[in-house]
């Protein structure tokens, strides 16, 4: 099978990648698992986000979701084994996280930033006017390669898009003086909602005790893509770093301190409009995106008014060198 794989309109990364019209999704699926290895290589190639439109079969046969994840990396991740909670995990496949505004899973969207536009009328991509930029589980070392995104219900264009950042274009940018400053540099992880992150050390929560599979990691804050070779940011900003002891290893913490300075800046490079892409979904689009060289933001929509189901899946196996040997930090001693 020869898939048509082509530039991602209104961006400078990533691309689509059309199943041919004389396939059906089921098909073409079993085509690709005759050819080990091709969809990754196609997912390197794009450089960015790898959309698969019109995949409308997913929805009534999740499992060909699990099916497509498994051709990305050696190992499919089951939310069942996770802290995850159960109600956001989908009742027959657990490896696919469950993502919707309503019953059971009512995830919210989040705010929309403020202004809710820019000066020009277009929509804020760039930290910090954009908030919630982040790559999936930064707060675990080893951290996942590569997720799966596929739209089983979409909400009216012009809200609910997902924002995406490269990475890579984002470092090659950098002046050189910054990129001697920071490859080296550790950023310091850790899981959202345990009093740690900017707002909540601002607002002076206590943070919550950390049990020894919940410890903040050091991430690099430069990471080399173990199949490309492409150096590229690897940060978030204020949610999954760790504001008591960070943001990043060596320099003074804390949100006024000179690490929050520089994660300031880093972030607001990272996220200018000529590095970002801002998906408008269709029902059965599917999206993968590959955590080592990309972040990613949520955007609102009117919850109230319309539904929007997504499902996730994560693909592990190759994070690098890096992290060779190690065991898993999220899984409590003897489980």
């Amino acid at each position: 099978m020869e898939p048509d794989l082509s530039p991602l309109p209104g961006s400078t990364f990533g691309a689509v990648l059309r199943i041919p019209p004389d396939r059906d999704t089921k098909s073409a699926i079993a085509a690709f698992e005759a050819e080990p290895g091709r969809l990754n290589d196609l997912l390197n190639r794009a450089g960015g986000p790898l959309l698969f439109p019109a995949l409308h079969a997913i929805a009534k046969e999740p499992e060909m979701l699990v099916r497509l994840s498994r051709l990305f990396g050696p190992e499919v991740e089951d939310y069942r084994r996770t802290l995850s909670e159960s109600h956001m995990i989908h009742p027959r496949h657990g490896e696919i996280y469950v993502l919707g505004n309503r019953p059971p899973s009512c995830r919210q969207p989040p705010a929309p930033p403020d202004p809710p536009r820019t000066a020009d009328g277009a929509l804020p991509v760039q930290f910090p006017h954009r908030r919630g930029w982040h790559t999936d589980q930064s707060f675990r070392r080893p951290p996942p390669d590569i997720s799966l995104f596929y739209a089983v219900k979409a909400c009216p264009k012009g809200q609910g898009q997902t924002l995406f950042a490269d990475g890579s274009g984002a470092y090659e940018s950098l002046p050189p003086h910054r990129k001697g400053q920071i490859g080296n540099l550790a950023g310091i992880h850790v899981y959202p909602f345990w009093g740690r992150s900017e707002d909540e050390v601002r607002a002076g929560k206590t943070p919550r005790p950390l049990a020894p599979h919940e410890q903040p990691q050091r991430q690099p804050v430069v990471r080399m893509h173990p199949e490309t070779g492409r150096r590229a940011l690897y940060l978030c900003e204020s949610g999954q770093m760790d504001w008591v002891l960070g943001p990043f290893a060596g320099m003074e913490p804390g949100p006024d301190g000179e690490g929050a300075a520089l994660l300031y800046e880093l972030m607001a490079h990272f996220t200018q409009p000529r590095f970002t892409y801002a998906h408008e979904w269709d029902d059965g689009d599917l999206i993968v995106y590959d955590n080592r060289c990309l972040a990613h933001c949520a955007t609102w929509f009117d919850a109230a008014r319309h539904e929007r189901l997504m499902w996730r899946t994560t693909v592990w196996g190759n994070p690098g060198e890096l992290y060779a040997g190690e065991d898993r930090s999220w899984v409590a001693e003897g489980a």
